[in-house]
């Protein structure tokens, strides 16, 4: 993947952006909300199909691509989120990202600190460690850069299990443990403040992870988590620093205009620290979008507790009492 970056990089045509704008002046004359957005309210012609194979691609390939070539300059901020949410609604549906409702999500450093046990790591401008998110796929717009940093890196969860079962099955064995994971005050009605989704679970003949090192460490401040043994933290510190091995993950630094998109079941995901623009127009902002796919995998039942519904196509994200669908533009 590092040294072919065509197995994960599509380049747009101008034939692809004319089919992309059109689309998006059409749902934009429909005056309705990003939340609402159907693949029929956006519609595509030639595209349609590169869709169609990206979303085979996420389910049964790699489970990366990236979109490059979108002219960001010649677009507001609302017509990018059109074209963004237009390609998202021609992949699967869009899930709820917080107790908001928001299916469009804003990633900056809004100054937080991860010491802050309700702080989501998204929120700040320090390096994330590799994990996934709670969605099918993840994907992401780049809108600025940082001044410096923020490179995209990603790893196979496969990859870390088959060094983990050559080097330390006894290790690996833990990781299928249902440990807890803190929900960072983002809780549904009825449910704990935590989750107990094993890292790494076998369903249906698949490898499916759900991985959020800070998050599994904070849970250890409720009194009904289950206790981490010195065993479960050796082997989450391995599964950390083989994430982190240069041989088994790969990096991007994505441009404005990039769209990626990640299958969030076999992939992990992480971004390092970054050093912002000072001035407010130029700091670094990424639109995001969580995709529950048509198609995909089962899930264990466990998933519940954080996918709510298990059904396929309609499952994932953050749904609280006060959960109203909708997509903020600043």
């Amino acid at each position: 993947m590092a040294l072919d970056e065509g197995r994960w990089l599509y380049q747009l045509s101008a034939e692809d952006m004319a089919d992309l704008e059109n689309a998006a002046r059409h749902f934009l004359s429909l005056e309705r909300d990003l939340g609402e957005m159907t693949a029929a309210d956006f519609p595509l012609s030639s595209f349609a199909g590169h869709l169609q194979a990206l979303r085979n691609k996420l389910l049964h390939g790699n489970g990366i691509e990236v979109l490059r070539g979108l002219p960001l300059a010649g677009y507001s901020q609302k017509f990018a989120a059109t074209v963004f949410c237009g390609v998202g609604a021609h992949l699967g549906t869009a899930r709820s990202q917080n107790a908001a409702g928001h299916i469009l999500g804003h990633v900056r450093d809004l100054g937080a600190s991860s010491a802050d046990p309700n702080t989501r790591i998204y929120q700040t401008a320090e390096r994330q460690t590799f994990h996934t998110d709670s969605a099918d796929v993840v994907g992401l717009l780049c809108i600025r850069e940082a001044k410096e940093g923020g490179r995209s890196l990603l790893v196979s969860a496969e990859s870390i299990y088959n060094r983990m079962q050559a080097l330390r099955p006894d290790l690996l064995e833990k990781l299928f443990d249902p440990l807890a994971t803190d929900r960072r005050g983002e809780v549904p009605e009825g449910a704990n403040p935590w989750m107990t989704i094993p890292p790494l679970s076998w369903h249906e003949e698949r490898l499916t992870v759900f991985y959020q090192r800070q998050y599994i460490d904070s849970a250890q401040r409720f009194e009904g988590a289950m206790r981490l043994t010195p065993a479960h933290v050796e082997a989450l510190d391995m599964f950390d620093a083989l994430a982190n091995d240069p041989q088994l993950n790969f990096g991007m630094q994505l441009q404005p205009g990039d769209m990626q998109f990640v299958y969030n079941h076999s992939q992990l995901h992480d971004r390092t620290g970054f050093t912002d623009w000072p001035e407010p127009n130029k700091k670094r902002h990424l639109l995001r979008l969580w995709l529950s796919l048509p198609g995909d995998r089962p899930l264990p039942e466990c998933f519940k507790q954080r996918y709510g519904s298990l059904e396929i196509g309609q499952r994932g994200g953050i749904v609280t009492k006060a959960t109203r669908l909708h997509a903020p533009l600043d």
